[in-house]
């Protein structure tokens, strides 16, 4: 099928969580679509009726979602497709290209033992290929005809020349004797069927990728064009795993992580431009194509997605953005409830996102400046409010109290003019008061401390702070 548009698709099995070389595929598929103003088709491939689950499927889809993919068809369901591929198939007997077989699983193994012992290789052996009559009791499956000489030959966009030996092919199966369809089959016709320009897709689907170029030959189908990215690789330069900390892709968005930033580092392993590092998604969408994905294997860094990727990706987005997604963590995580319009959110945001890698980091650098009550740090409380300490809290108390407004530049005009009359840096102020506030030394910038404490609570909680340095 000849076609003047991009069409591109990612076809996943809903058979577990969905997993960073998954998401990969989905965000490369989709900036190639948008890049080349194509098509993104979305296809579920559920034709494994015991692992497939519904609830997998509804995984995929929000996890496409949170990533920001959007799809422009589907959700095709192959499980909703069994009759388009029983027919072709049975095209496929009529015309030769596939014939039934009889041979029963027990056989097969047995034959598959004895071959390994003879140290050949274990593929089918053909022997159904001429059988005209069916075998009593036995429920056949239709298995494709493979030549059995010559070479197929792939010319792969990532990897280059690629060509096996036909005598390493297997006759595969292309309907089990149940009647449902196998992965190396219904992939042909769906791609045939939905006029799929272009298959990008995961290294480790290259040696199929020749058995499906015979079945679009055998139908005389003119095939899309491949391009296999290379494997992600874990920071020991082995096949990333959950071993290495490769979880759900919803997982990190319940660890703080924002969708861009993920997109941003799966994007990077294998593809680049230039030096940049980080990238928006529209930056993506302008740049992406096949000519800068290299072939080598990428390792995949958690600690850059977290320290680089993620903390730049805070930076870039909006306050209004992150105010809304800080407010869904606290309440998930810290149990905070927020009104979504409270004024403390933003400044929050101001407050924790230059220091913090995850929302979740903000999250816990949000949480003690809105606790009702202040957990003293004792150690902080022994260094920091003593001796002097008294009469700076006292004194910075009594500045605040008179403020016409208690903004961050109110307050933060109050606390400078108090270090240059007394002589002292600002931290011998702020520090202080940082704990009496808050009962640690480590917090947001002291001006977001105040202001999203407010006037009230500020000067309690300084005077508190005043009475305990002074030994009260």
């Amino acid at each position: 099928m000849t076609q003047s548009k991009v069409r591109v698709r990612f076809a996943p099995s809903p058979t577990g969580f969905m997993h960073l070389g998954n998401a990969r595929t989905a965000i490369c598929n989709w900036l190639y679509a948008r890049h080349h103003g194509g098509v993104f088709v979305l296809r579920i491939e559920d034709t494994d009726r015991e692992r497939s689950t519904p609830a997998a499927v509804q995984v995929i889809y929000e996890a496409l979602r949170w990533l920001g993919l959007d799809w422009d068809e589907g959700p095709f369901l192959q499980s909703e497709r069994f009759d388009l591929y029983r027919r072709r198939a049975e095209e496929l007997v009529a015309c030769g290209a596939a014939y039934r077989c009889y041979c029963t699983p027990e056989e097969l193994e047995q034959r598959r033992r004895e071959a390994l012992a003879e140290k050949r290789n274990p593929k089918y052996d053909g022997r159904c290929r001429d059988r005209r009559e069916p075998r009593a009791g036995i429920d056949p499956v239709i298995r494709f005809r493979m030549p059995d000489a010559g070479e197929t030959v792939l010319e792969d966009r990532i990897q280059g020349r690629v060509v096996t030996p036909n005598e390493e092919l297997d006759d595969l199966v292309l309907l089990r004797a149940d009647g449902t369809p196998t992965y190396n089959f219904t992939v042909v016709v769906d791609d045939h069927e939905m006029g799929i320009t272009l298959v990008l897709r995961g290294a480790d689907h290259l040696s199929n990728t020749f058995r499906q170029l015979q079945i679009y030959r055998a139908f005389g189908w003119e095939p899309p064009a491949f391009a296999h990215q290379s494997l992600i690789l874990g920071p020991d330069r082995t096949k990333l795993s959950k071993r290495h900390g490769a979880v759900s892709v919803l997982q990190y968005r319940d660890e703080g992580y924002l969708p861009e930033a993920l997109v941003n580092a799966l994007v990077r392993c294998g593809w680049s431009h230039g030096d940049e590092e980080v990238f928006s998604v529209p930056r993506l969408i302008e740049l992406f194509d096949l000519d800068a994905v290299s072939s080598a294997p990428a390792v995949f860094d958690f600690e850059k997605l977290r320290n680089k990727y993620n903390a730049e990706h805070l930076r870039l987005a909006s306050r209004e953005r992150l105010a809304g997604l800080l407010r869904e963590t606290l309440a998930r995580r810290n149990g905070i409830v927020l009104d979504p319009a409270d004024p403390r959110l933003g400044l929050l945001v101001d407050g924790l996102r230059e220091r913090a890698r995850t929302l979740v980091e903000m999250a816990e650098g949000a949480r003690p400046l809105l606790a009702e009550e202040v957990a003293w740090d004792e150690a902080a409380a022994r260094r920091h409010l003593q001796g002097e300490a008294a009469d700076l809290l006292r004194a910075l108390a009594d500045r605040l109290e008179t403020l016409p407004s208690f903004d961050r530049s109110a307050v933060m005009g109050v606390l400078d003019g108090l270090a240059a009359e007394r002589g002292i840096k600002l931290g011998k102020v702020a520090q202080p008061a940082r704990v009496a506030l808050l009962g640690t030394a480590v917090s947001p910038p002291i001006d977001v401390v105040l202001a999203v404490l407010g006037r009230e609570r500020v000067l309690a909680r300084l005077r508190a702070g005043a009475a305990r340095a002074a030994g009260g």
